[in-house]
């Protein structure tokens, strides 16, 4: 314990817990035009990005993502690789990233242990999927 913590329980006022969720939100806030993501000549800002994120919440939802499902998801580190990173838990889901290097047996029985309710995938990977497809037969 620090001197800092001594005599002080933790409330509003002086503790706040800093989430990946609140973290992406008050970033936004108070950097908005500032570079959230770079990616092959591209440029994104937190204030981009937070919105991005929230309507890709709002579309897993509609797709029908609960609270506590688990979202799969295999795609390269990519924009869309951080924004869902945000976006599953903003939907109240549970985020399996799934590491792209395994074959598709491993995968499946990731997918299978993780329970995952919808899996997120890029098209990067239609050969990939059809293996992975023909063992799960």
């Amino acid at each position: 314990m620090s001197k800092y913590d001594q005599d002080m329980e933790p409330r509003g006022a002086n503790h706040v817990a800093l989430t990946p969720l609140s973290f992406l939100q008050r970033t936004a806030s108070v950097y908005p035009d500032r570079a959230a993501i770079r990616y092959i000549g591209t440029e994104q800002s937190w204030s981009e990005t937070f919105q991005r994120c929230c309507r890709l919440a709002d579309a897993l939802r509609r797709r029908g993502v609960e609270k506590n499902d688990t979202v799969a998801v295999l795609c390269p580190n990519t924009p869309a690789a951080v924004e869902l990173s945000f976006a599953v838990p903003m939907a109240g889901a549970v985020l399996n990233m799934i590491n792209t290097r395994l074959d598709a047996e491993m995968v499946g029985f990731i997918l299978d242990h993780g329970e995952a309710s919808m899996l997120w995938l890029t098209r990067v990977w239609p050969r990939w999927v059809k293996e992975l497809c023909a063992l799960r037969q």
